[in-house]
């Protein structure tokens, strides 16, 4: 019988050992500051770049939306390049659609400000009074404290006339913006098939293959799904809403049914938006201020069904994304890229969620309070669904 000694705890092998572990601990740690880096410079990166990132980012995302499209145009025999034309026509003649809609209605809105402003102040002149009356005892208050009055400095900002003039100035950077992002589209549709192909043959295994297929469908699937399904969800409620306000007698409509529908992409944020402008258009329409506050109390009850009620019940639980996240990445696209940043948030959190679920998270906290790597397989929620 052959009897080995036991390995002395001073042994090479454990040396070896415990130095192969303080070695991946160290390029763990060098990995996660440097992820940490990255991650604290993207957004300024971002922010800084936006002319280039903001039409791509908002490209692809778009895109990515309409490959069902192309799939079931290249499914009846159109080929690749034409069926991505059709597909980049057919959401340029929509967006064109909204735009006119919402715009020069919004033109003669903004024209009749100067009549209707009077109708306004008088009805929020009780708010003014209790406003005014503030301010003066803020005033008083800070002039009892302050020991020496500190000059103001006047600041003349110099703005264009009229609504026009904004759309005017602005027309030739958003027009090149606009041709970039619909190169980008079709670009992308047209070679979407092929790429896809290469993406999975180019793997080195089966298994490989088999993921990034599984990855690249759920992607465009789920991205498809919601925007699909949220279009389809806020075009109903702006019509329920124009139709309202339509036969209340409110001038224009269509214009705030498209705009209920646009605000109503960015959660929690645009339904509050759309409830003020509502507030501020009943003002201007109605002398009686309690007839004015209708069309927002009308909405936020539409809202409320919509949200509560029939969203959940046309998306179920396959969308289902933690609120506090929507909240975050709503706060951050916002603050990076503005309004269009915000439109965005969902769709990109979407995106970046079935990614990161196929491929891994990083698992900080095992890395920290434990002897984990910095990755794990993230599968547990497709387990649990």
């Amino acid at each position: 019988m052959d009897v080995r000694p036991d390995t002395p705890a001073d042994s090479p092998s454990t040396d070896m050992e415990a130095l192969q572990v303080k070695r991946v601990r160290l390029l763990a740690s060098l990995t996660l500051m440097a992820g940490v880096g990255l991650i604290l410079a993207l957004p300024f990166a971002l922010r800084a770049g936006a002319e280039f990132f903001l039409p791509v980012t908002a490209a692809l995302v778009v895109a990515i939306a309409l490959v069902p499209m192309l799939e079931w145009f290249e499914r009846r025999g159109v080929p690749s390049k034409l069926a991505s034309l059709l597909c980049v026509l057919v959401f340029l003649a929509i967006a064109i659609f909204a735009m006119a809609a919402i715009i020069y209605p919004a033109i003669d809105w903004v024209a009749l400000i100067p009549q209707r402003i009077n109708r306004v102040t008088d009805a929020l002149a009780p708010l003014l009074d209790l406003y005014s009356n503030l301010e003066k005892f803020i005033d008083k208050t800070a002039a009892r404290i302050s020991l020496e009055a500190s000059e103001a400095r006047t600041v003349r900002v110099e703005t264009p006339n009229s609504l026009l003039g904004i759309i005017t100035a602005s027309a030739p950077h958003a027009a090149v913006q606009l041709f970039f992002a619909l190169l980008v589209i079709y670009f992308f549709l047209a070679g979407w098939t092929g790429m896809r192909k290469r993406t999975i043959v180019s793997r080195g295994s089966f298994e490989g293959a088999l993921t990034t297929a599984r990855v690249i469908q759920q992607t465009v699937d789920a991205t498809s799904t919601y925007i699909g399904t949220i279009t389809v969800i806020n075009v109903c409620l702006g019509a329920l809403t124009a139709a309202i306000l339509w036969a209340l007698g409110m001038d224009s409509p269509v214009m705030w049914g498209g705009i209920v529908a646009v605000l109503n992409y960015i959660p929690y944020l645009g339904p509050i938006a759309a409830a003020a402008l509502l507030a501020l258009g009943g003002l201007m329409t109605f002398v009686d201020p309690w007839a004015a506050m209708l069309p927002p109390l009308i909405f936020i009850s539409l809202h409320m069904i919509e949200a509560n009620v029939f969203t959940p019940l046309v998306i179920g639980h396959r969308l289902t994304i933690n609120p506090l996240l929507i909240l975050v990445s709503l706060s951050f696209w916002a603050w990076v890229w503005g309004t269009t940043g915000a439109l965005l948030a969902v769709p990109l959190l979407i995106i970046f969620k079935t990614v990161f679920a196929a491929a891994g998270t990083p698992d900080i906290a095992g890395f920290l309070f434990e002897d984990g790597t910095l990755t794990h397989v993230g599968e547990e929620e497709e387990k649990e669904s």
